[in-house]
Protein backbone atom coordinates (compact mmCIF):
# COMPACT_ATOMS: atom_id res chain seq x y z
CA UNK A 1 0.00 0.00 0.00
CA UNK A 2 0.87 3.83 -0.91
CA UNK A 3 0.69 5.02 2.97
CA UNK A 4 3.12 1.45 3.78
CA UNK A 5 6.15 4.00 2.29
CA UNK A 6 8.39 6.33 4.26
CA UNK A 7 11.17 8.03 2.69
CA UNK A 8 14.94 6.79 3.07
CA UNK A 9 15.91 10.17 5.22
CA UNK A 10 13.26 8.84 8.18
CA UNK A 11 13.25 4.58 7.21
CA UNK A 12 17.39 5.03 7.34
CA UNK A 13 17.78 7.25 9.93
CA UNK A 14 20.63 6.51 12.27
CA UNK A 15 19.69 4.71 15.67
CA UNK A 16 23.26 4.07 16.43
CA UNK A 17 26.49 6.45 17.00
CA UNK A 18 27.87 3.62 14.66
CA UNK A 19 25.66 4.09 11.77
CA UNK A 20 26.04 7.98 11.75
CA UNK A 21 27.82 9.32 8.85
CA UNK A 22 30.82 10.93 8.57
CA UNK A 23 31.08 12.25 12.29
CA UNK A 24 33.41 9.80 13.59
CA UNK A 25 35.28 12.61 15.94
CA UNK A 26 31.88 13.54 17.72
CA UNK A 27 30.63 10.48 18.14
CA UNK A 28 33.81 9.01 19.52
CA UNK A 29 33.58 12.18 21.97
CA UNK A 30 30.16 11.79 23.12
CA UNK A 31 30.71 8.03 23.78
CA UNK A 32 34.04 8.54 25.59
CA UNK A 33 31.82 11.05 27.85
CA UNK A 34 29.41 8.56 28.31
CA UNK A 35 31.70 6.09 29.54
CA UNK A 36 33.62 7.99 32.04
CA UNK A 37 30.57 9.71 33.59
CA UNK A 38 32.01 13.46 32.43
CA UNK A 39 28.45 14.42 31.01
CA UNK A 40 28.19 18.23 30.70
CA UNK A 41 24.50 20.03 31.69
CA UNK A 42 24.71 21.97 28.04
CA UNK A 43 26.05 20.77 24.73
CA UNK A 44 25.51 23.06 21.38
CA UNK A 45 25.50 20.87 17.90
CA UNK A 46 26.09 23.64 15.09
CA UNK A 47 26.69 22.74 11.22
CA UNK A 48 25.20 22.83 8.15
CA UNK A 49 21.80 21.37 7.20
CA UNK A 50 21.22 17.43 7.03
CA UNK A 51 24.78 16.73 8.82
CA UNK A 52 23.08 14.83 11.64
CA UNK A 53 23.07 17.58 14.41
CA UNK A 54 19.46 16.46 15.79
CA UNK A 55 20.27 12.32 14.74
CA UNK A 56 23.09 12.37 17.41
CA UNK A 57 21.28 14.41 20.13
CA UNK A 58 18.50 12.11 19.76
CA UNK A 59 21.36 8.78 20.06
CA UNK A 60 23.27 10.76 22.94
CA UNK A 61 19.68 12.05 25.04
CA UNK A 62 18.85 7.54 24.52
CA UNK A 63 22.30 6.26 25.75
CA UNK A 64 22.47 8.11 28.57
CA UNK A 65 19.78 6.83 30.06
CA UNK A 66 20.10 3.49 28.95
CA UNK A 67 20.15 0.75 31.79
CA UNK A 68 22.16 -1.63 29.73
CA UNK A 69 24.90 0.28 27.92
CA UNK A 70 27.29 -2.06 25.42
CA UNK A 71 31.07 -2.27 25.93
CA UNK A 72 30.90 -0.24 22.45
CA UNK A 73 29.36 2.42 24.19
CA UNK A 74 25.63 2.08 22.78
CA UNK A 75 22.32 1.66 23.51
CA UNK A 76 21.12 -1.78 24.28
CA UNK A 77 17.31 -1.12 22.57
CA UNK A 78 16.17 -3.65 25.02
CA UNK A 79 15.31 -1.97 28.87
CA UNK A 80 13.00 0.12 29.14
CA UNK A 81 14.21 3.40 28.69
CA UNK A 82 15.28 2.48 24.82
CA UNK A 83 12.20 0.50 23.76
CA UNK A 84 9.79 3.80 25.11
CA UNK A 85 11.96 6.53 23.19
CA UNK A 86 12.11 3.97 20.47
CA UNK A 87 8.48 3.83 20.48
CA UNK A 88 8.06 7.66 21.07
CA UNK A 89 6.56 7.70 24.41
CA UNK A 90 9.21 8.61 26.46
CA UNK A 91 8.82 10.94 29.66
CA UNK A 92 12.45 11.76 29.97
CA UNK A 93 13.50 13.36 26.12
CA UNK A 94 11.85 16.57 25.38
CA UNK A 95 12.05 18.29 21.98
CA UNK A 96 11.65 21.51 21.43
CA UNK A 97 11.26 23.56 18.22
CA UNK A 98 12.68 26.82 19.00
CA UNK A 99 11.78 28.63 15.45
CA UNK A 100 7.79 28.30 17.22
CA UNK A 101 8.48 28.72 20.67
CA UNK A 102 10.80 31.16 20.32
CA UNK A 103 9.39 34.07 22.65
CA UNK A 104 9.79 34.59 26.25
CA UNK A 105 6.47 32.76 28.15
CA UNK A 106 8.01 29.54 25.80
CA UNK A 107 11.07 29.80 27.99
CA UNK A 108 9.71 30.44 31.08
CA UNK A 109 7.63 27.31 30.72
CA UNK A 110 10.30 25.26 29.84
CA UNK A 111 12.10 26.45 33.32
CA UNK A 112 9.28 25.31 34.96
CA UNK A 113 9.43 21.94 33.29
CA UNK A 114 12.55 21.26 34.07
CA UNK A 115 12.44 21.05 38.19
CA UNK A 116 10.80 18.08 37.82
CA UNK A 117 12.68 15.03 37.56
CA UNK A 118 12.23 11.71 35.64
CA UNK A 119 9.80 9.24 36.24
CA UNK A 120 12.64 6.73 34.36
CA UNK A 121 16.74 6.62 34.07
CA UNK A 122 18.83 9.48 35.51
CA UNK A 123 18.41 12.16 33.20
CA UNK A 124 15.79 14.50 31.47
CA UNK A 125 17.31 16.03 28.33
CA UNK A 126 15.68 18.89 26.43
CA UNK A 127 16.43 18.92 22.91
CA UNK A 128 15.62 22.70 21.52
CA UNK A 129 15.94 22.60 17.21
CA UNK A 130 16.78 25.51 15.26
CA UNK A 131 17.94 27.61 18.61
CA UNK A 132 19.02 30.70 16.90
CA UNK A 133 15.50 31.35 16.54
CA UNK A 134 14.73 32.77 20.47
CA UNK A 135 14.10 36.28 20.60
CA UNK A 136 17.11 38.18 22.89
CA UNK A 137 14.51 38.01 25.41
CA UNK A 138 14.00 34.81 25.17
CA UNK A 139 18.20 33.87 25.56
CA UNK A 140 18.02 36.42 28.58
CA UNK A 141 15.00 34.76 30.23
CA UNK A 142 16.98 31.20 29.29
CA UNK A 143 20.53 32.21 30.32
CA UNK A 144 20.46 31.28 34.56
CA UNK A 145 18.77 27.94 33.69
CA UNK A 146 21.37 26.77 31.45
CA UNK A 147 24.12 27.88 33.36
CA UNK A 148 22.95 26.39 36.49
CA UNK A 149 20.18 23.32 35.70
CA UNK A 150 19.07 21.01 38.06
CA UNK A 151 21.56 17.78 38.32
CA UNK A 152 18.53 15.53 36.15
CA UNK A 153 18.62 18.29 33.04
CA UNK A 154 20.90 18.35 30.23
CA UNK A 155 20.03 20.35 27.29
CA UNK A 156 21.09 19.99 23.77
CA UNK A 157 20.86 22.74 21.61
CA UNK A 158 21.25 22.46 17.81
CA UNK A 159 21.39 25.37 15.27
CA UNK A 160 22.72 26.08 11.69
CA UNK A 161 23.50 29.57 12.43
CA UNK A 162 25.89 29.57 15.32
CA UNK A 163 26.96 33.28 14.53
CA UNK A 164 23.67 34.13 15.52
CA UNK A 165 23.48 32.70 19.26
CA UNK A 166 24.62 35.52 21.68
CA UNK A 167 27.93 35.03 23.44
CA UNK A 168 26.51 34.15 27.20
CA UNK A 169 25.09 31.18 25.42
CA UNK A 170 27.95 30.22 23.99
CA UNK A 171 29.84 29.88 26.93
CA UNK A 172 27.72 28.07 28.62
CA UNK A 173 27.73 25.03 26.53
CA UNK A 174 30.15 22.25 24.93
CA UNK A 175 30.22 23.21 21.83
CA UNK A 176 30.15 20.57 18.57
CA UNK A 177 31.03 21.61 15.12
CA UNK A 178 29.34 19.21 12.60
CA UNK A 179 31.47 18.83 8.84
CA UNK A 180 29.37 18.38 5.64
CA UNK A 181 29.34 14.94 4.44
CA UNK A 182 32.01 14.03 2.11
CA UNK A 183 31.15 12.52 -1.27
CA UNK A 184 32.44 8.89 -0.77
CA UNK A 185 30.94 8.90 2.70
CA UNK A 186 27.56 9.87 0.91
CA UNK A 187 28.05 7.27 -1.92
CA UNK A 188 29.08 4.77 0.43
CA UNK A 189 25.59 5.17 2.61
CA UNK A 190 23.25 5.54 -0.65
CA UNK A 191 25.20 2.09 -1.91
CA UNK A 192 24.20 0.62 1.53
CA UNK A 193 20.64 1.34 1.62
CA UNK A 194 20.42 0.29 -2.65
CA UNK A 195 21.57 -2.98 -1.29
CA UNK A 196 18.69 -2.95 1.53
CA UNK A 197 16.28 -2.51 -1.26
CA UNK A 198 17.44 -4.34 -3.87
CA UNK A 199 18.32 -1.75 -6.23
CA UNK A 200 20.36 -1.78 -8.86
CA UNK A 201 22.67 1.15 -9.51
CA UNK A 202 25.83 2.75 -10.85
CA UNK A 203 28.19 4.10 -8.34
CA UNK A 204 28.82 7.39 -11.08
CA UNK A 205 24.97 7.80 -10.00
CA UNK A 206 25.45 8.03 -6.69
CA UNK A 207 28.46 10.03 -7.27
CA UNK A 208 26.09 13.17 -8.92
CA UNK A 209 23.77 12.59 -6.13
CA UNK A 210 26.06 13.10 -3.50
CA UNK A 211 27.72 16.19 -5.53
CA UNK A 212 24.34 17.61 -5.63
CA UNK A 213 23.51 17.33 -2.13
CA UNK A 214 26.16 19.52 -1.43
CA UNK A 215 26.98 17.59 1.94
CA UNK A 216 23.76 17.30 3.30
CA UNK A 217 23.04 13.49 3.86
CA UNK A 218 19.17 14.71 3.66
CA UNK A 219 19.33 15.62 0.81
CA UNK A 220 21.04 13.16 -0.42
CA UNK A 221 18.10 10.74 0.71
CA UNK A 222 15.56 12.80 -1.21
CA UNK A 223 17.25 13.05 -4.62
CA UNK A 224 17.81 9.23 -4.22
CA UNK A 225 13.78 8.60 -3.67
CA UNK A 226 13.26 10.78 -6.47
CA UNK A 227 15.47 9.24 -8.56
CA UNK A 228 14.56 5.95 -7.65
CA UNK A 229 10.91 7.03 -8.81
CA UNK A 230 11.94 7.97 -11.99
CA UNK A 231 14.00 5.23 -12.88
CA UNK A 232 11.76 2.47 -11.60
CA UNK A 233 14.52 0.68 -9.47
CA UNK A 234 17.49 0.81 -12.06
CA UNK A 235 19.41 3.77 -11.14
CA UNK A 236 21.98 4.70 -13.96
CA UNK A 237 24.45 7.46 -14.34
CA UNK A 238 22.52 8.71 -17.54
CA UNK A 239 18.87 8.97 -15.80
CA UNK A 240 20.35 10.77 -12.86
CA UNK A 241 21.37 13.46 -14.75
CA UNK A 242 18.30 13.79 -16.64
CA UNK A 243 16.21 13.49 -13.64
CA UNK A 244 18.50 16.49 -12.05
CA UNK A 245 19.09 18.29 -15.16
CA UNK A 246 22.90 18.09 -14.74
CA UNK A 247 25.01 18.90 -17.94
CA UNK A 248 26.73 15.46 -19.12
CA UNK A 249 30.54 15.36 -17.94
CA UNK A 250 31.30 14.70 -21.43
CA UNK A 251 30.55 18.43 -22.52
CA UNK A 252 33.22 19.68 -20.18
CA UNK A 253 35.84 17.30 -21.54
CA UNK A 254 35.25 17.58 -25.45
CA UNK A 255 35.20 21.45 -24.65
CA UNK A 256 38.90 21.64 -23.39
CA UNK A 257 39.72 19.48 -25.89
CA UNK A 258 38.55 21.95 -28.70
CA UNK A 259 40.52 24.80 -26.29
CA UNK A 260 43.51 22.66 -26.78
CA UNK A 261 43.23 22.78 -30.29
CA UNK A 262 42.14 26.49 -31.02
CA UNK A 263 39.13 25.50 -32.25
CA UNK A 264 36.64 28.44 -31.71
CA UNK A 265 33.68 27.33 -33.76
CA UNK A 266 32.52 23.82 -32.12
CA UNK A 267 32.72 25.44 -28.80
CA UNK A 268 29.97 27.70 -29.92
CA UNK A 269 27.93 25.04 -31.59
CA UNK A 270 28.39 22.89 -28.34
CA UNK A 271 27.09 25.81 -26.32
CA UNK A 272 24.10 26.31 -28.58
CA UNK A 273 23.24 22.70 -27.68
CA UNK A 274 23.39 23.32 -24.43
CA UNK A 275 21.15 26.06 -24.72
CA UNK A 276 18.49 24.55 -26.67
CA UNK A 277 18.75 21.43 -24.16
CA UNK A 278 17.29 23.53 -21.36
CA UNK A 279 20.38 24.16 -19.19
CA UNK A 280 21.47 27.35 -17.30
CA UNK A 281 23.69 29.27 -18.86
CA UNK A 282 25.26 30.41 -15.71
CA UNK A 283 25.17 27.21 -14.08
CA UNK A 284 27.33 25.83 -18.03
CA UNK A 285 29.69 28.41 -16.86
CA UNK A 286 29.82 27.22 -12.93
CA UNK A 287 30.26 23.50 -13.90
CA UNK A 288 33.15 24.82 -16.59
CA UNK A 289 35.18 26.12 -13.48
CA UNK A 290 34.81 23.38 -11.88
CA UNK A 291 36.07 21.24 -14.54
CA UNK A 292 39.08 23.16 -14.64
CA UNK A 293 39.31 22.78 -11.25
CA UNK A 294 39.45 19.28 -11.21
CA UNK A 295 41.78 18.81 -13.98
CA UNK A 296 44.31 21.61 -11.93
CA UNK A 297 44.25 19.30 -8.89
CA UNK A 298 44.79 15.98 -11.33
CA UNK A 299 48.09 17.72 -12.84
CA UNK A 300 49.91 17.20 -9.24
CA UNK A 301 50.23 13.61 -7.86
CA UNK A 302 49.73 15.12 -4.41
CA UNK A 303 46.72 16.98 -4.72
CA UNK A 304 44.73 13.79 -6.54
CA UNK A 305 43.27 12.71 -3.71
CA UNK A 306 41.15 15.92 -4.02
CA UNK A 307 39.33 14.67 -6.63
CA UNK A 308 35.73 13.60 -5.16
CA UNK A 309 34.70 11.23 -8.38
CA UNK A 310 34.37 7.97 -9.45
CA UNK A 311 36.88 6.06 -10.47
CA UNK A 312 36.06 5.86 -14.16
CA UNK A 313 36.03 9.91 -14.38
CA UNK A 314 39.15 10.11 -12.38
CA UNK A 315 40.74 8.12 -14.96
CA UNK A 316 39.43 10.44 -17.68
CA UNK A 317 40.70 13.52 -15.68
CA UNK A 318 44.26 12.07 -15.13
CA UNK A 319 44.46 10.98 -19.02
CA UNK A 320 43.45 15.09 -19.82
CA UNK A 321 45.28 16.62 -17.42
CA UNK A 322 48.44 15.04 -19.05
CA UNK A 323 48.03 17.80 -22.30
CA UNK A 324 47.52 20.62 -20.40
CA UNK A 325 49.36 23.34 -17.66
CA UNK A 326 48.81 25.00 -14.99
CA UNK A 327 49.12 27.99 -16.74
CA UNK A 328 46.70 27.47 -19.27
CA UNK A 329 44.42 26.76 -16.41
CA UNK A 330 45.05 29.18 -14.57
CA UNK A 331 43.85 31.30 -17.63
CA UNK A 332 40.75 29.92 -18.13
CA UNK A 333 39.80 29.90 -14.46
CA UNK A 334 40.17 33.66 -14.48
CA UNK A 335 38.40 34.05 -17.50
CA UNK A 336 35.39 32.07 -16.02
CA UNK A 337 35.56 33.69 -12.96
CA UNK A 338 34.81 36.73 -14.75
CA UNK A 339 32.42 35.68 -16.47
CA UNK A 340 30.66 34.68 -13.17
CA UNK A 341 30.71 37.88 -11.85
CA UNK A 342 29.70 39.63 -14.78
CA UNK A 343 26.89 37.61 -15.48
CA UNK A 344 24.26 38.97 -13.61
CA UNK A 345 24.81 42.61 -14.71
CA UNK A 346 24.78 41.37 -18.31
CA UNK A 347 22.32 42.62 -20.93
CA UNK A 348 23.45 39.91 -23.30
CA UNK A 349 24.68 37.32 -21.24
CA UNK A 350 24.96 34.53 -23.94
CA UNK A 351 27.05 36.97 -26.00
CA UNK A 352 29.22 37.67 -22.54
CA UNK A 353 29.74 33.70 -22.53
CA UNK A 354 30.52 33.07 -26.24
CA UNK A 355 33.14 35.71 -26.01
CA UNK A 356 34.81 34.02 -22.92
CA UNK A 357 34.64 30.70 -25.03
CA UNK A 358 36.44 32.35 -27.87
CA UNK A 359 38.95 33.65 -25.53
CA UNK A 360 39.58 30.53 -24.14
CA UNK A 361 39.90 29.00 -27.40
CA UNK A 362 42.65 31.68 -29.01
CA UNK A 363 44.66 31.70 -25.69
CA UNK A 364 47.22 29.34 -26.79
CA UNK A 365 47.40 30.95 -30.18
CA UNK A 366 47.85 34.22 -28.62
CA UNK A 367 50.63 32.94 -26.29
CA UNK A 368 52.36 31.51 -28.75
CA UNK A 369 52.30 34.52 -31.22
CA UNK A 370 53.82 36.86 -27.76
CA UNK A 371 56.66 34.16 -27.74
CA UNK A 372 57.37 34.71 -31.02
CA UNK A 373 58.05 38.44 -30.04
CA UNK A 374 61.04 39.66 -28.48
CA UNK A 375 59.52 40.43 -25.00
CA UNK A 376 60.74 43.12 -22.21
CA UNK A 377 61.74 40.47 -19.42
CA UNK A 378 64.17 41.56 -17.55
CA UNK A 379 65.25 37.74 -16.01
CA UNK A 380 65.41 36.62 -19.71
CA UNK A 381 67.77 39.83 -20.69
CA UNK A 382 70.09 39.95 -17.13
CA UNK A 383 70.38 36.02 -18.83
CA UNK A 384 71.39 36.66 -22.04
CA UNK A 385 73.51 39.47 -20.76
CA UNK A 386 75.21 36.90 -18.15
CA UNK A 387 75.97 34.43 -20.54
CA UNK A 388 77.31 36.81 -23.27
CA UNK A 389 79.82 38.38 -20.47
CA UNK A 390 80.69 34.47 -19.61
CA UNK A 391 81.96 33.46 -23.20
CA UNK A 392 83.69 36.26 -23.67
CA UNK A 393 85.74 36.71 -20.56
CA UNK A 394 86.46 32.79 -19.70
CA UNK A 395 88.79 31.98 -22.47
CA UNK A 396 90.65 35.10 -21.13
CA UNK A 397 90.58 33.71 -17.66
CA UNK A 398 91.99 30.59 -18.69
CA UNK A 399 94.84 32.86 -20.44
CA UNK A 400 95.70 34.67 -17.14
CA UNK A 401 99.46 35.44 -18.34
CA UNK A 402 97.87 37.07 -21.09
CA UNK A 403 95.89 39.89 -19.50
CA UNK A 404 97.74 42.96 -17.84
CA UNK A 405 96.47 42.78 -14.16
CA UNK A 406 97.66 45.82 -11.58
CA UNK A 407 100.28 44.15 -9.05
CA UNK A 408 98.59 46.06 -6.22
CA UNK A 409 95.36 44.20 -6.62
CA UNK A 410 96.51 40.45 -7.76
CA UNK A 411 99.46 39.24 -5.84
CA UNK A 412 101.56 36.42 -7.40
CA UNK A 413 100.77 34.07 -4.85
CA UNK A 414 96.77 34.07 -4.57
CA UNK A 415 94.46 31.06 -5.05
CA UNK A 416 93.50 30.84 -9.15
CA UNK A 417 89.57 31.78 -7.75
CA UNK A 418 90.43 35.00 -6.28
CA UNK A 419 92.35 35.32 -9.80
CA UNK A 420 89.62 34.76 -11.79
CA UNK A 421 86.79 37.28 -10.33
CA UNK A 422 89.46 40.45 -9.99
CA UNK A 423 89.98 39.78 -13.63
CA UNK A 424 86.57 39.34 -14.54
CA UNK A 425 85.85 42.50 -12.93
CA UNK A 426 88.48 44.64 -14.64
CA UNK A 427 88.05 43.06 -18.05
CA UNK A 428 83.77 43.73 -17.99
CA UNK A 429 83.83 47.21 -16.90
CA UNK A 430 83.41 49.75 -18.82
CA UNK A 431 84.10 53.51 -18.75
CA UNK A 432 81.08 55.62 -17.28
CA UNK A 433 79.62 58.62 -18.85
CA UNK A 434 77.84 61.13 -17.45
CA UNK A 435 74.22 62.01 -18.85
CA UNK A 436 75.21 65.51 -18.34
CA UNK A 437 78.01 65.27 -20.42
CA UNK A 438 76.10 63.40 -23.02
CA UNK A 439 73.63 66.05 -23.43
CA UNK A 440 76.05 69.06 -23.70
CA UNK A 441 78.11 67.25 -25.82
CA UNK A 442 81.30 67.08 -24.46
CA UNK A 443 83.75 65.10 -26.42
CA UNK A 444 85.94 64.62 -23.42
CA UNK A 445 83.83 61.56 -21.74
CA UNK A 446 83.38 60.33 -24.94
CA UNK A 447 87.42 60.93 -25.90
CA UNK A 448 88.55 59.59 -22.31
CA UNK A 449 90.57 56.71 -22.64
CA UNK A 450 89.50 53.72 -20.52
CA UNK A 451 90.90 52.38 -17.33
CA UNK A 452 92.06 48.78 -19.42
CA UNK A 453 93.93 48.85 -22.56
CA UNK A 454 91.72 47.30 -25.12
CA UNK A 455 94.25 45.20 -26.50
CA UNK A 456 96.55 42.49 -24.26
CA UNK A 457 100.60 42.29 -23.91
CA UNK A 458 100.59 40.34 -26.86
CA UNK A 459 98.48 42.48 -29.25
CA UNK A 460 95.27 40.66 -29.02
CA UNK A 461 91.88 42.89 -29.10
CA UNK A 462 90.13 42.69 -25.80
CA UNK A 463 86.64 42.51 -25.38
CA UNK A 464 85.04 45.93 -26.96
CA UNK A 465 80.99 44.54 -26.82
CA UNK A 466 80.53 46.58 -23.60
CA UNK A 467 82.25 49.89 -24.60
CA UNK A 468 80.12 50.09 -27.69
CA UNK A 469 76.71 49.85 -25.45
CA UNK A 470 77.96 53.80 -24.20
CA UNK A 471 76.43 55.31 -26.71
CA UNK A 472 76.18 58.97 -26.67
CA UNK A 473 72.29 60.32 -27.33
CA UNK A 474 70.78 63.66 -26.71
CA UNK A 475 67.79 64.63 -24.76
CA UNK A 476 65.12 64.32 -27.36
CA UNK A 477 66.56 60.61 -27.94
CA UNK A 478 65.97 59.72 -24.37
CA UNK A 479 62.08 61.52 -24.60
CA UNK A 480 61.40 59.62 -28.02
CA UNK A 481 62.23 56.22 -26.18
CA UNK A 482 60.57 56.90 -22.50
CA UNK A 483 57.20 57.48 -24.64
CA UNK A 484 57.45 54.72 -27.08
CA UNK A 485 57.46 52.13 -23.52
CA UNK A 486 54.70 54.64 -22.69
CA UNK A 487 52.61 53.50 -25.20
CA UNK A 488 53.28 49.85 -25.05
CA UNK A 489 51.99 49.79 -21.06
CA UNK A 490 48.88 52.09 -22.34
CA UNK A 491 46.31 49.11 -22.34
CA UNK A 492 47.41 47.31 -19.76
CA UNK A 493 48.61 49.88 -16.87
CA UNK A 494 46.89 53.07 -17.40
CA UNK A 495 47.66 54.43 -14.19
CA UNK A 496 51.90 53.77 -14.71
CA UNK A 497 51.40 55.32 -18.14
CA UNK A 498 49.64 58.61 -17.15
CA UNK A 499 52.99 59.00 -14.60
CA UNK A 500 55.54 57.80 -17.31
CA UNK A 501 53.80 60.39 -19.55
CA UNK A 502 54.08 63.52 -17.36
CA UNK A 503 57.15 62.99 -17.76
CA UNK A 504 58.21 64.62 -14.38
CA UNK A 505 61.93 63.27 -14.94
CA UNK A 506 64.63 65.08 -13.51
CA UNK A 507 68.81 63.51 -15.09
CA UNK A 508 71.15 63.47 -12.26
CA UNK A 509 74.80 62.43 -12.42
CA UNK A 510 76.38 58.85 -13.31
CA UNK A 511 73.58 58.03 -16.07
CA UNK A 512 70.92 58.27 -13.61
CA UNK A 513 67.31 58.94 -14.34
CA UNK A 514 65.08 59.94 -11.28
CA UNK A 515 61.25 60.25 -11.71
CA UNK A 516 58.68 61.53 -9.51
CA UNK A 517 55.25 59.87 -7.87
CA UNK A 518 52.66 61.53 -6.46
CA UNK A 519 51.91 58.84 -4.28
CA UNK A 520 53.21 55.43 -2.37
CA UNK A 521 51.02 52.91 -4.25
CA UNK A 522 52.08 54.62 -8.11
CA UNK A 523 56.03 54.59 -6.68
CA UNK A 524 55.71 50.55 -5.40
CA UNK A 525 53.50 49.68 -8.27
CA UNK A 526 56.59 50.91 -10.76
CA UNK A 527 59.05 49.48 -9.38
CA UNK A 528 57.71 46.12 -8.66
CA UNK A 529 56.17 45.75 -12.46
CA UNK A 530 57.65 48.36 -14.93
CA UNK A 531 61.58 50.08 -13.48
CA UNK A 532 63.22 46.90 -14.87
CA UNK A 533 61.95 47.04 -18.05
CA UNK A 534 62.21 50.74 -18.84
CA UNK A 535 65.90 49.80 -17.92
CA UNK A 536 66.31 47.88 -20.21
CA UNK A 537 63.67 49.04 -23.08
CA UNK A 538 65.92 52.54 -22.79
CA UNK A 539 69.32 50.53 -22.24
CA UNK A 540 68.45 48.76 -25.65
CA UNK A 541 67.27 51.52 -27.55
CA UNK A 542 70.21 53.84 -26.89
CA UNK A 543 72.61 51.47 -26.73
CA UNK A 544 74.08 52.64 -23.16
CA UNK A 545 74.21 50.12 -20.65
CA UNK A 546 75.02 52.64 -17.54
CA UNK A 547 71.72 53.87 -17.64
CA UNK A 548 69.47 53.72 -14.21
CA UNK A 549 66.15 54.81 -13.08
CA UNK A 550 65.68 56.30 -9.11
CA UNK A 551 61.97 56.71 -8.01
CA UNK A 552 61.00 59.02 -5.16
CA UNK A 553 57.71 60.73 -3.87
CA UNK A 554 56.99 64.03 -4.55
CA UNK A 555 57.41 66.95 -1.78
CA UNK A 556 54.11 68.61 -0.62
CA UNK A 557 54.68 72.29 0.61
CA UNK A 558 52.67 73.30 4.07
CA UNK A 559 49.29 73.72 2.63
CA UNK A 560 49.01 71.25 0.73
CA UNK A 561 50.29 68.87 3.60
CA UNK A 562 47.53 66.22 5.48
CA UNK A 563 47.13 66.54 8.69
CA UNK A 564 47.38 62.75 10.00
CA UNK A 565 48.77 62.55 13.68
CA UNK A 566 46.86 64.33 16.96
CA UNK A 567 49.86 66.06 16.86
CA UNK A 568 49.81 67.86 13.33
CA UNK A 569 46.90 68.88 14.37
CA UNK A 570 47.30 70.67 17.54
CA UNK A 571 50.48 72.65 16.12
CA UNK A 572 48.24 73.47 13.50
CA UNK A 573 45.32 74.74 15.82
CA UNK A 574 48.20 76.17 18.29
CA UNK A 575 49.68 78.32 15.03
CA UNK A 576 46.16 79.73 14.76
CA UNK A 577 45.09 80.72 18.64
CA UNK A 578 47.94 80.57 20.81
CA UNK A 579 45.35 80.42 23.70
CA UNK A 580 44.86 76.74 23.00
CA UNK A 581 48.73 76.07 24.70
CA UNK A 582 47.86 77.81 27.30
CA UNK A 583 44.29 75.59 28.06
CA UNK A 584 46.36 72.39 27.97
CA UNK A 585 48.93 73.70 30.50
CA UNK A 586 46.55 75.02 32.83
CA UNK A 587 44.40 71.70 32.79
CA UNK A 588 46.97 69.71 32.38
CA UNK A 589 45.54 67.74 29.04
CA UNK A 590 47.28 65.29 27.01
CA UNK A 591 46.81 64.12 23.90
CA UNK A 592 44.69 60.80 24.53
Amino acid sequence: MMSDFIVSARKYRPETFKSVVGQDSITSTLKNAIASKHLGHAYLFCGPRGVGKTTCARIFAKTINCQEISSEGEACNKCESCVSFNESRSFNIHELDAASNNTVDDIRSLNEQVRIPPQLGNYSIYIIDEVHMLSQQAFNAFLKTLEEPPKHAIFILATTEKHKIIPTILSRCQIFDFNRIKVPDAVKYLSYIASEESIEFEAEAFHVIAQKADGAMRDALSIFDQVVSFSGGDIRYQNVIENLNILDFEYYFNLTDLFLEGDTSKPLLIFDEILDNGFDPHNFINGLATHFRELLVATDKQTIQLLEVSDNLKEKYLAQAEKVNPGFLFALLDICSKIDLQFKGSRNQRLLIELGLIKMANFITEKKKLLAKKPLEPEIQEDQKSNKVKKTTEPEILKSNEVTVKPEIVKEKEDIQESEIQIKRNVVRSPVISIKDALQKKDSSVDKEPEISSKNNEGTELIEDEVAKNEVFTKEELLKCWDEFAEKIKSDNPRIYSSLKERDLKIIEELNIEIEFENLDQLENFNRQMKQLLINHLRQELMNSGIEINTRLKEKDEKGRKLYTVEERFDYLAKKNSNIIKLKQNFNLDFD
